[in-house]
Protein backbone atom coordinates (compact mmCIF):
# COMPACT_ATOMS: atom_id res chain seq x y z
CA UNK A 1 0.00 0.00 0.00
CA UNK A 2 1.17 3.64 -1.04
CA UNK A 3 1.57 6.18 1.19
CA UNK A 4 -1.59 8.75 0.97
CA UNK A 5 0.92 11.88 -0.46
CA UNK A 6 2.62 9.21 -3.08
CA UNK A 7 0.56 8.85 -6.41
CA UNK A 8 0.14 5.73 -7.75
CA UNK A 9 1.78 5.41 -11.12
CA UNK A 10 -1.13 5.49 -12.88
CA UNK A 11 -3.04 8.19 -10.52
CA UNK A 12 -0.78 11.02 -12.95
CA UNK A 13 -3.39 10.59 -15.83
CA UNK A 14 -6.33 12.78 -13.59
CA UNK A 15 -3.69 15.45 -12.95
CA UNK A 16 -4.01 19.42 -13.95
CA UNK A 17 -0.41 20.04 -15.44
CA UNK A 18 -0.33 23.43 -15.70
CA UNK A 19 3.30 23.66 -15.08
CA UNK A 20 6.33 20.87 -14.65
CA UNK A 21 5.43 18.79 -11.41
CA UNK A 22 8.51 20.48 -10.10
CA UNK A 23 6.84 23.64 -9.88
CA UNK A 24 3.60 22.66 -9.59
CA UNK A 25 3.19 23.09 -5.63
CA UNK A 26 4.45 26.69 -5.91
CA UNK A 27 2.08 27.38 -9.28
CA UNK A 28 -0.81 25.88 -6.96
CA UNK A 29 0.15 28.06 -4.38
CA UNK A 30 0.45 31.24 -6.28
CA UNK A 31 -2.84 30.40 -8.30
CA UNK A 32 -5.07 29.79 -5.19
CA UNK A 33 -3.74 32.26 -3.12
CA UNK A 34 -3.91 34.99 -5.43
CA UNK A 35 -7.65 33.53 -6.60
CA UNK A 36 -8.23 33.53 -2.71
CA UNK A 37 -7.31 37.39 -2.85
CA UNK A 38 -9.79 38.02 -5.40
CA UNK A 39 -12.36 35.74 -3.94
CA UNK A 40 -12.06 37.21 -0.03
CA UNK A 41 -12.44 40.76 -1.56
CA UNK A 42 -15.16 39.79 -3.92
CA UNK A 43 -17.26 37.20 -1.90
CA UNK A 44 -15.59 38.65 1.72
CA UNK A 45 -16.86 35.17 3.77
CA UNK A 46 -18.07 32.85 0.58
CA UNK A 47 -14.35 31.96 -0.07
CA UNK A 48 -14.83 28.98 -2.77
CA UNK A 49 -12.50 26.58 -1.05
CA UNK A 50 -14.47 23.33 -2.07
CA UNK A 51 -13.20 24.84 -5.88
CA UNK A 52 -9.66 25.53 -4.02
CA UNK A 53 -9.76 21.88 -2.81
CA UNK A 54 -10.33 20.20 -5.97
CA UNK A 55 -7.63 22.62 -8.36
CA UNK A 56 -5.36 21.39 -5.49
CA UNK A 57 -5.77 17.71 -4.94
CA UNK A 58 -6.12 17.35 -9.05
CA UNK A 59 -2.86 19.20 -10.00
CA UNK A 60 -0.55 17.76 -6.26
CA UNK A 61 -0.36 14.20 -4.37
CA UNK A 62 -2.57 14.98 -0.95
CA UNK A 63 0.45 16.57 1.16
CA UNK A 64 1.28 19.31 -0.64
CA UNK A 65 -2.46 19.59 -2.24
CA UNK A 66 -3.17 20.44 1.66
CA UNK A 67 -0.80 22.12 2.13
CA UNK A 68 -1.61 24.47 -0.57
CA UNK A 69 -4.78 24.56 0.78
CA UNK A 70 -3.86 26.15 4.07
CA UNK A 71 -1.87 28.78 2.50
CA UNK A 72 -5.12 29.82 0.39
CA UNK A 73 -7.20 30.14 4.12
CA UNK A 74 -4.46 31.74 5.76
CA UNK A 75 -4.51 34.49 2.92
CA UNK A 76 -8.03 34.59 3.45
CA UNK A 77 -7.90 34.99 7.20
CA UNK A 78 -5.56 37.51 7.04
CA UNK A 79 -7.37 39.41 4.76
CA UNK A 80 -11.15 38.98 6.27
CA UNK A 81 -9.11 40.31 10.12
CA UNK A 82 -6.67 42.38 8.28
CA UNK A 83 -8.20 44.29 5.59
CA UNK A 84 -11.93 43.65 6.09
CA UNK A 85 -11.94 43.94 10.00
CA UNK A 86 -13.58 40.91 10.91
CA UNK A 87 -14.20 41.49 14.66
CA UNK A 88 -11.82 39.53 16.76
CA UNK A 89 -13.89 37.67 18.87
CA UNK A 90 -14.15 34.01 19.99
CA UNK A 91 -16.60 32.83 17.58
CA UNK A 92 -15.65 34.57 14.24
CA UNK A 93 -11.91 33.19 15.33
CA UNK A 94 -13.70 29.60 16.01
CA UNK A 95 -15.73 29.59 12.65
CA UNK A 96 -11.87 30.79 11.20
CA UNK A 97 -10.27 27.75 11.97
CA UNK A 98 -13.54 25.79 11.19
CA UNK A 99 -13.42 27.12 8.05
CA UNK A 100 -9.46 25.70 7.37
CA UNK A 101 -10.80 22.33 9.01
CA UNK A 102 -13.28 22.16 6.34
CA UNK A 103 -11.42 22.94 3.32
CA UNK A 104 -8.38 20.52 4.56
CA UNK A 105 -11.35 17.73 4.73
CA UNK A 106 -12.55 19.14 1.59
CA UNK A 107 -9.38 18.57 -0.17
CA UNK A 108 -8.35 15.00 1.61
CA UNK A 109 -12.08 14.16 0.01
CA UNK A 110 -11.11 15.60 -3.24
CA UNK A 111 -8.18 13.62 -3.83
CA UNK A 112 -9.82 9.93 -2.19
CA UNK A 113 -12.67 11.01 -4.95
CA UNK A 114 -10.16 11.04 -7.50
CA UNK A 115 -7.99 8.51 -6.76
CA UNK A 116 -11.20 6.04 -7.22
CA UNK A 117 -12.47 7.42 -10.11
CA UNK A 118 -11.86 5.38 -13.25
CA UNK A 119 -8.76 6.93 -14.76
CA UNK A 120 -8.67 9.74 -17.53
CA UNK A 121 -9.05 13.25 -17.43
CA UNK A 122 -12.49 14.61 -18.15
CA UNK A 123 -14.32 17.24 -16.63
CA UNK A 124 -16.78 14.91 -15.40
CA UNK A 125 -14.34 13.52 -12.91
CA UNK A 126 -13.72 16.99 -11.83
CA UNK A 127 -17.21 17.33 -11.65
CA UNK A 128 -17.81 14.77 -9.29
CA UNK A 129 -14.50 15.38 -6.92
CA UNK A 130 -16.36 18.54 -6.81
CA UNK A 131 -20.12 17.66 -5.34
CA UNK A 132 -18.34 15.22 -2.84
CA UNK A 133 -15.71 17.83 -1.61
CA UNK A 134 -18.48 20.95 -1.37
CA UNK A 135 -20.87 18.03 0.44
CA UNK A 136 -17.94 17.73 2.89
CA UNK A 137 -17.41 20.78 3.01
CA UNK A 138 -20.62 22.55 3.68
CA UNK A 139 -21.55 19.65 6.17
CA UNK A 140 -18.16 20.14 8.35
CA UNK A 141 -19.39 23.86 8.49
CA UNK A 142 -23.27 22.56 9.31
CA UNK A 143 -21.58 20.63 11.94
CA UNK A 144 -20.28 23.65 13.80
CA UNK A 145 -23.57 25.13 13.87
CA UNK A 146 -25.04 23.86 17.08
CA UNK A 147 -21.98 25.24 18.81
CA UNK A 148 -20.81 28.34 16.99
CA UNK A 149 -24.92 29.52 15.78
CA UNK A 150 -25.32 30.34 12.17
CA UNK A 151 -28.16 27.46 11.13
CA UNK A 152 -29.43 30.56 9.52
CA UNK A 153 -26.73 30.90 6.34
CA UNK A 154 -27.43 26.90 5.07
CA UNK A 155 -31.10 27.44 3.76
CA UNK A 156 -31.25 25.63 0.31
CA UNK A 157 -30.81 29.27 -1.24
CA UNK A 158 -27.83 30.21 0.18
CA UNK A 159 -26.07 26.98 -0.20
CA UNK A 160 -27.34 26.56 -3.84
CA UNK A 161 -25.69 29.89 -4.78
CA UNK A 162 -22.54 29.18 -2.64
CA UNK A 163 -22.62 25.52 -4.39
CA UNK A 164 -23.03 27.92 -8.05
CA UNK A 165 -20.50 29.92 -7.12
CA UNK A 166 -17.87 27.59 -6.45
CA UNK A 167 -18.84 26.06 -9.60
CA UNK A 168 -17.63 28.65 -11.67
CA UNK A 169 -14.83 29.27 -9.80
CA UNK A 170 -13.85 25.83 -10.46
CA UNK A 171 -14.19 26.30 -14.32
CA UNK A 172 -12.01 29.48 -13.86
CA UNK A 173 -9.46 27.77 -12.18
CA UNK A 174 -9.26 24.63 -14.51
CA UNK A 175 -9.53 26.89 -17.55
CA UNK A 176 -6.83 29.01 -15.80
CA UNK A 177 -4.62 25.91 -15.69
CA UNK A 178 -5.05 24.80 -19.04
CA UNK A 179 -4.38 27.97 -20.36
CA UNK A 180 -0.85 27.85 -18.37
CA UNK A 181 -0.47 24.50 -19.76
CA UNK A 182 -1.27 25.38 -23.49
CA UNK A 183 1.20 28.95 -23.37
CA UNK A 184 3.86 27.28 -21.43
CA UNK A 185 5.13 30.14 -19.66
CA UNK A 186 8.07 28.69 -18.37
CA UNK A 187 9.41 27.08 -22.02
CA UNK A 188 9.45 23.66 -23.23
CA UNK A 189 10.53 21.45 -20.29
CA UNK A 190 8.49 24.06 -17.65
CA UNK A 191 5.18 22.38 -18.93
CA UNK A 192 4.01 18.86 -19.71
CA UNK A 193 1.25 18.31 -22.43
CA UNK A 194 -1.44 16.41 -21.08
Amino acid sequence: MMPADMPSPHADCFRLHPVAPRLAPMFGFALLTASCLLASIALACATPFAAFAVVAAAMLPLRPALLVVTGAWLVNQGIGFGALHYPADGSTIAWGFVIGAAALLATAVSSAVLRVLPQGRTPLRLAIAFVAAFAAYELALFAATPLLGGEGAFTAAIVTRIGLTSAVWLAGLVAACEIVRLVRPFGRKGAMSA
